[in-house]
């Protein structure tokens, strides 16, 4: 429990580009309600009144209210103010809420009159979340979500988020903590009561539940939804030199983000595009045309090319229909271990020059745009079936959560084949503490920090 109030702007910042009509200031600490007699009551800050001054509003009350500046009793702005009383807000403690007009000029008197005050200091990055951890009003995977709404670009991106901070993924993890929990209670009962007549059959109930919980969590960590959409679904384009691959990457893109030349081999190394598609987040990324080549520096951009189309989540192999199209379409799928015909697409570019007719091909002129309709809906379905691969339990977000069940799962595993029950005890203990490391009942300092310091002020 801290004894320090904050405060911080919890609307972006105003610019002179960019005013905005309103902005938030907010409180968090015991002396919260304080601050809101002090910067709203005339000579309030002078008499050095209570939180329990009379002119304290009602909590949960939005009343109008004109800012003043506490030394000179200057008004700043007149707008609404609101106050929670500890533990009904959002981080637990005494909070104040001050809506006032997006000016900058308002903004900074505002802040500057806060700073009169004497009791509050800025808030840390993510201070106000990392509050609301600590007095129980959300779990770390909670926390996260916060973090992953704020920074949602897509309508899925803002779905899972939501999600996870209506706590999808801590019921999942409390849910196999539970059943950890429970078989290690089990081998602890037979360790400290060897003498006792415990249940018969109770060693196979333990190693029948633990079983099934390293399953679980062995199709969890198979899942890939959650991670592919928090960093966008690996989409790689892939094909020969000059059938057009840089051009289809720019009319996606709707910008010229690769250079597009007639000379083969332009395209050395990588070149990444971040696309909303139909509402799902997509890297797009152009790659070095596939062919046999005695330049070193182009061999190296092929072995990145084969390379990145091995790692994508989905392959656009775009071929020259003018040329001898399908040959080159059998050899490289062929030759790509992950081609998927049911998710990975085959576009026979420059259709204006030559007729295409051949089922599921793509027939496109990425110089005139043709085509790109039909492209752009097989682009959204094969995405959509990704993405909902497994669909129904809430899928892994981040790479700390799989780190830990990970550590879990092998604990898990030598628990089942331990040759002695304290030391299958000790195991599970292990597991279960590292599925709690993922949601914070297991607190360590440290992970805490790399956890919130990423989050902006106002949070």
């Amino acid at each position: 429990m801290t004894a320090e109030t904050i405060y911080a702007l919890g609307t972006p910042t105003p610019s002179r580009a960019h005013p905005g009509a309103l902005s938030v200031i907010r409180f968090s600490g015991p002396r919260a309600p304080d601050a809101l007699i002090f910067l709203t009551e005339p000579k309030a800050f002078e008499r050095g009144h209570s939180a329990r001054d009379p002119a304290l509003p009602e909590p949960r009350r939005m009343v109008l209210r004109s800012l003043l500046d506490p030394l000179s009793g200057e008004t700043i702005d007149r707008g609404l103010a609101v106050w929670f009383e500890a533990p009904h807000s959002e981080t637990g403690e005494m909070m104040v809420e001050l809506h006032l007009h997006g000016g900058r000029a308002v903004v900074g008197a505002a802040l500057d009159a806060i700073g009169k005050l004497g009791f509050c200091r800025l808030a840390e990055p993510g201070e106000f979340t990392r509050r609301a951890f600590e007095h129980g009003k959300l779990d770390l995977t909670e926390a996260e979500a916060i973090a992953d709404l704020v920074a949602a670009e897509t309508a899925a991106q803002r779905r899972q988020a939501l999600a996870q901070m209506e706590g999808a993924l801590h019921r999942l993890y409390e849910d196999w903590r539970t059943v950890g929990l429970r078989a290690l209670a089990h081998l602890e009962a037979a360790i400290d009561f060897p003498d006792e007549d415990l249940p018969s059959g109770l060693a196979d109930e333990v190693r029948t539940g633990v079983s099934q919980l390293r399953d679980e969590i062995a199709g969890h960590l198979a899942d890939r939804r959650g991670e592919r959409l928090r960093e966008g679904l690996s989409i790689a384009i892939i094909g020969p030199p000059n059938a057009g691959k840089s051009s289809l990457l720019n009319l996606l893109a709707r910008r010229d983000a690769a250079i597009v030349s007639e000379t083969a081999g332009t395209t050395r190394d990588v070149i990444e595009v971040h696309l909303d598609l139909g509402g799902w987040p997509v890297v797009l990324a152009d790659t070095a045309g596939l062919r046999d080549s005695g330049d070193a520096i182009e061999q190296e951009g092929v072995r990145r090319a084969r390379a990145r189309a091995e790692a994508a989540d989905l392959r656009l192999l775009v071929l020259d229909a003018a040329g001898d199209w399908q040959r080159q379409m059998q050899s490289i799928t062929a030759a790509t271990e992950r081609w998927s015909p049911a998710h990975d697409i085959v576009v026979a570019n420059k259709s204006d020059l030559a007729s295409v007719d051949a089922v599921g091909v793509v027939a496109l002129s990425a110089s005139s745009g043709a085509g790109l309709p039909e492209l752009l809906a097989r682009l959204e379905r094969s995405a959509e079936a990704l993405m909902q691969e497994g669909a129904g339990a809430p899928p892994l977000t981040r790479a700390r959560h799989r780190e830990a069940l990970q550590e879990c799962q092998a604990a898990l595993g030598r628990a089942l084949v331990a040759p002695e029950v304290a030391l299958a005890a000790e195991d599970l203990r292990l597991a279960m503490r590292a599925i709690g490391r993922i949601t914070g009942t297991v607190r360590i300092d440290e992970l805490l920090d790399v956890i919130f310091r990423d989050f902006c002020i106002g949070k």
